[in-house]
């Protein structure tokens, strides 16, 4: 039984602190920060959200208490947290019952209010995720600008984390400034 990947969807990284993260991956690296919000798993940590250049994201778990260290840890700041792939929905569909079909234990579906989620783990122990989006960005506009315009649609009406009714309006915002009327 397979299934076919269609790219990576995004990479997680444990960072240190959102500052320092910013500091290096935006001022540094020229990775703008597109959103953020709090982890959904761990509400302790905030959840950063960078564009590395091609609209695909390069995400970090930070908290204020954290400080960069550069010693190697596999268990550490900096290390992969999890590897995600990005795949259609057709497939996305089929992925528990194949996992399961194998005898791959898995989470089964997570609801991620703009993407859904499917988490097990490799022979070697690496937490991987086949993740789809729950939207398709308008023509000439990237995930991670659809994202952007939703984390602005989110922070201004006070939520907690991205859901429906922000991507929707994000959508709609988008494609009036693509689409714009005469009148």
């Amino acid at each position: 039984m397979k299934f076919q990947t269609q790219g990576v969807h995004h990479i997680t990284l444990v960072g240190s602190n959102r500052q320092a993260t910013i500091d290096f991956y935006q001022g540094v690296l020229g990775m703008p920060l597109v959103f953020e919000q709090p982890n959904l798993d761990v509400p302790e940590e905030n959840h950063l959200y960078f564009d590395p250049g091609d609209g695909r994201l390069l995400t970090f778990f930070v908290r204020p208490s954290r400080v960069n260290d550069p010693t190697p840890n596999p268990e550490g700041i900096g290390n992969l947290h999890h590897l995600a792939f990005m795949v259609s929905r057709a497939t996305y569909t089929q992925i528990a019952e194949r996992l399961n079909a194998l005898g791959i234990k898995n989470t089964g579906n997570i609801d991620r209010g703009f993407m859904d989620s499917i988490y097990f783990r490799d022979p070697n122990g690496q937490l991987l995720e086949m993740a789809c989006y729950k939207f398709v960005p308008p023509e000439g506009y990237t995930h991670a600008d659809v994202l952007h315009q939703a984390h602005l649609i989110r922070v201004a009406a006070g939520d907690y984390a991205i859901a429906d009714k922000h991507i929707a309006d994000a959508l709609i915002e988008l494609s009036a400034k693509r689409n714009a009327s005469l009148v």
